[in-house]
């Protein structure tokens, strides 16, 4: 009896439902246990359901007395190993989530759903016996015969998808295997090979990009911020860092915004490295290419992967360096789900690693600018811009009692014309899209709005739409209104859509270019759209933050702010930060090339001192006041804060539950200088989709005191028997919206 206790064989597996503990189960009918390793996805039944779950251990003791065996083994292969698991058991226990949601979330949709990893195997070429045995020129009659018989005699075996990018066709891989020189054989995944680029040489790196690039060692961990102005040269100093790690046989992640990852990014990174094998991980790719990429970077067959937020999770077993680009982009910060900075896993990434960790800016974050004056992470600098490129004039339009054309100020579209007769390029930033933020009745008052959120419904015009931004709900465009029936109905305020059709009338002789969602949502548009602006043709491009990163544009000499007021006066205490690091930004695209540039900010309040205090003395000096502020209010980063989040059709219902959570935390954490509560408050969006959402926020000196606290009212709400009612703890919360 105690030999059968001693082999029994039970898996303790992360399965994806919101429940924070593991689940035991017996291995699959008919399958050796020998085959059976950690890190490995199973089909397991789960109420009624199939699930994939992932194997985090076996043992040979359950407290449950009756298990279920799992149905089937999905991988022969291990897709998380040990520094993997390590990192996803950080992040449930430090974002309280189910760690059978963090693997859900770690792993592409493809694979989520079960499709076995060997779906994405590859064949590879490699020399047969008698093929290495030829002389190096034995095939010097036939030459394309004869580069692929070079090319596998010296850098080896050569997959199928890597052969067809250098261009070796199918007829000269026949004819060597009719000769019995090359054969295939099956191989790890790699990556979906990107469009092709011509390779180019390293520029000469100026003082500040050497002096940066010596001041980082590739041989240990360190969290670093480089806050360099922009068009100062932080791009190259990343593509040095990754080829000293590639030249050491190692992996390199580099993190960009969604809006970041621009096929001119993957040109230039693809172009710089035609020898490397590239991996890119963002949601713009088919589910399919999305689960070859990962694959390939799991299985180290990506030297270098560059991604979106998810890209922290994918396990990588050479890493050598991490890079975060526009590190204080709010797309780091999941907002539903697991909610995790991908920003903050870096460091965390680094460190389980032993590699450095470079966080990038030229309006960095206030919780990185507070680690890096703290000494926490080393701050390195790059003042000057890149060249012969000179920072650009910046001066405030005031608008107040100006007569205004469609948004725009008499002076701000003499300085457009003027530009374009230059035969320079201007660029208008407009943080709308759509032809109208909003649509009223002229004689009542009525205001189209969304029936399932607390906002206005965007007027599209030329969809004849009316949309809601925020659950995308759509109803055809009224002539009349619904309520009184007249047809005196205004569209108020300006999107992209009704700014592009004013600066179209007003420049006729120049193309003008809109980018916003709305024109760039098939695959390669922006490229397509962005063209004849790289050529250097004069143009007006018009657009939103898709504009604002990711973009050299040197003959942009004019950069317009339409307005720069609207995150002045927010009720999110994060919004005065943002819209200095969105001004920032713009405003860094003019004069990018020997081109002086000019920004116009146009502004109803430009007497405002946080405004005054950005275009006078810049976003270090801005940033610095804001962690004055934060300090005495006791705000992130000066404090660790969570908010519980609560959400329901019922608006009673979400209030009463964190009511009872208040209470139940306040019985174990009463208020104290060490921690505070408020709420439940609404949202700054109450309702959204049909749900009325609120939040308490808690805030505590340090995340020693939070996290304990947040553990148990995590386990507390488990016990709610309300289906309708949805609830979820965010961690360093981001939005209060």
């Amino acid at each position: 009896m105690q030999e059968s206790v001693q082999q029994r064989v039970i898996l303790r597996l992360a399965v994806p439902v919101p429940l924070r503990r593991l689940f035991d189960y017996l291995p699959p009918e008919g399958l050796s246990p020998e085959s059976l390793r950690p890190g490995q996805r199973l089909w397991v039944p789960f109420a009624g359901r199939k699930l994939v779950a992932v194997l985090l251990d076996i043992v040979q003791e359950s407290p449950h007395s009756s298990l279920k065996p799992a149905l089937e083994l999905v991988d022969s292969e291990v897709l998380f190993g040990d520094g993997s698991r390590k990192l996803l058991s950080w992040i449930a226990d430090y974002y309280q989530a189910p760690l059978g949601e963090v693997y859900a979330a770690a792993l592409p949709v493809a694979l989520r759903k079960g499709k076995p990893s060997d779906h994405w195997a590859e064949q590879w070429l490699q020399l047969t016996t008698e093929g290495k045995g030829l002389p190096e020129t034995a095939l010097a009659r036939a030459p394309k015969q004869q580069a692929l018989f070079q090319l596998l005699l010296s850098d080896g075996k050569q997959s199928r998808t890597h052969l067809k990018t250098l261009g070796h066709n199918t007829p000269v891989i026949r004819a060597l295997q009719d000769r019995g020189l090359v054969e295939w054989i099956p191989g790890p995944t790699v990556p979906a090979p990107l469009p092709a680029a011509e390779s180019t040489p390293a520029p000469e790196l100026n003082s500040e990009q050497q002096q940066v690039l010596d001041s980082i060692d590739c041989s240990g961990f360190s969290a670093s911020l480089l806050e360099g102005t922009t068009g100062s040269g932080k791009t190259e100093v990343y593509l040095r860092l990754m080829q000293r790690v590639l030249d050491s046989g190692r992996q390199a992640l580099l993190l960009v915004p969604e809006i970041g990852l621009t096929p001119q990014t993957l040109r230039r990174i693809a172009a710089r490295f035609p020898k490397h094998s590239i991996a890119a991980l963002h949601s713009g790719l088919a589910d399919g290419e999305r689960a070859q990429s990962w694959l390939a970077a799991a299985g180290g067959q990506a030297d270098i992967v560059i991604g979106t937020r998810s890209a922290i999770m994918t396990p990588l077993p050479r890493l050598g360096v991490v890079i975060v680009d526009e590190e204080h982009d709010a797309s780091f910060k999941q907002q539903d789900g697991v909610r995790y900075s991908a920003r903050d896993l870096a460091v965390v990434l680094g460190r389980n690693n032993n590699v450095p960790v470079v966080l990038g800016s030229a309006t960095p974050s206030l919780e990185t600018l507070h680690n890096a004056l703290n000494g926490r992470y080393q701050h390195l600098r790059m003042r000057y811009r890149a060249g012969d490129a000179k920072p650009p004039q910046i001066h405030v339009v005031p608008t107040l009692r100006e007569p205004l054309e469609e948004g725009f100020s008499p002076q701000v579209l003499r300085h457009i014309g003027d530009t374009l007769a230059r035969g320079e390029q201007a660029l208008v930033f407009i943080n709308r899209r759509g032809f109208a933020p909003a649509l009223t009745c002229d004689d009542c008052g009525w205001l189209a709005d969304c029936p399932h959120c607390s906002s206005k419904l965007t007027m599209h015009r030329r969809q004849r739409q009316l949309r809601c931004h925020h659950c995308d709900y759509r109803r055809p465009l009224v002539d009349s209104c619904p309520q009184c029936h007249s047809r005196s109905i205004s569209a108020l305020g300006a999107g992209t859509e009704r700014s592009e059709e004013l600066l179209a009338r007003r420049f006729a002789d120049y193309p003008v270019i809109r980018v916003d969602r709305d024109t760039t949502a098939s695959k390669q548009a922006l490229d397509k759209l962005l063209a004849p602006a790289r050529e250097g043709e004069p143009c007006l491009l018009l657009g939103t933050q898709m504009l604002a990163k990711g973009h050299h544009l040197p003959k942009v000499t004019l950069v317009v702010i339409q307005d720069a007021d609207g995150g002045l006066f927010s009720a999110d205490f994060r919004a005065p930060e943002r819209t200095g690091q969105l001004l920032e930004q713009v405003a860094g695209r003019a004069g990018r090339g020997s081109l002086s540039g000019r920004v116009l900010v146009q502004s109803r309040f430009p007497e405002h001192p946080l405004l005054q205090l950005l275009l006078e003395k810049g976003y270090g000096a801005f940033a610095r006041q804001l962690l004055r502020d934060r300090t005495v209010a006791q705000l992130p980063p000066a404090s660790a804060m969570a908010l519980v989040r609560a959400e329901c059709e019922e608006p009673g219902w979400a209030e009463e539950f964190l009511q009872n959570a208040r209470l139940f935390m306040q019985s174990l954490a009463p208020p104290s200088p060490q921690i505070q509560y408020l709420g439940p408050v609404p949202a700054l969006l109450e309702r959204k989709s049909g749900r009325f959402r609120f939040y308490i926020q808690v805030t505590a000196q340090n995340r020693a005191h939070l996290q304990p606290l947040l553990a148990r009212v995590c386990a507390w709400a488990e016990g709610n028997k309300n289906r309708r009612l949805r609830w979820a703890v965010d961690m360093d919360a981001q939005e209060l919206s």
